[in-house]
């Protein structure tokens, strides 16, 4: 069993680093939000594409807040962000895509809905045990 003080300074290391890489996600995605606000603007335009890309980087924001709120990410946040950025990109490609492709993205976004779904009612059905280590923290 490793010392106890040993233990404590790798579990504040470890929370270090995960903030630094969450600072590094939400900079990194306002940045990017920035950079398509001003292409809609210079373009003069807004298109359903740039509109599902601004979501997308809403939900990747969600999901930092969601981290450093609870410590944990829920495995839905990750699959919603997949199911919009599949729509979009059938979206931006549709006229060039061959029908077996149209059918296998709407298929794909078919089984991360029936996913969600089922993850969804796994935790309503069966939720997890409280963690006495996350308390702790």
């Amino acid at each position: 069993m490793p010392d106890p003080i040993i233990r404590r300074l790798g579990k504040q290391a470890v929370k270090v680093i995960e903030d630094i890489g969450l600072i590094i996600i939400m900079t990194a995605t306002v940045i990017a939000m920035g950079v398509e606000v001003k292409t809609m603007f210079g373009n003069g335009t807004v298109h359903l594409a740039d509109l599902l890309l601004m979501f997308i980087y809403l939900e990747v924001l969600a999901m930092v807040h969601v981290y450093w709120r609870s410590g944990q990410l829920p495995i839905r946040m990750p699959l919603y962000i997949a199911m919009v950025a599949l729509a979009r990109y059938m979206i931006l490609d549709m006229k060039a895509m061959e029908d077996w492709r149209m059918l296998a993205i709407a298929g794909s976004i078919f089984i991360i809905a029936a996913a969600v779904l089922i993850i969804r009612y796994g935790h309503v059905r069966f939720p997890y045990e409280k963690s006495e280590d996350r308390s702790k923290d």
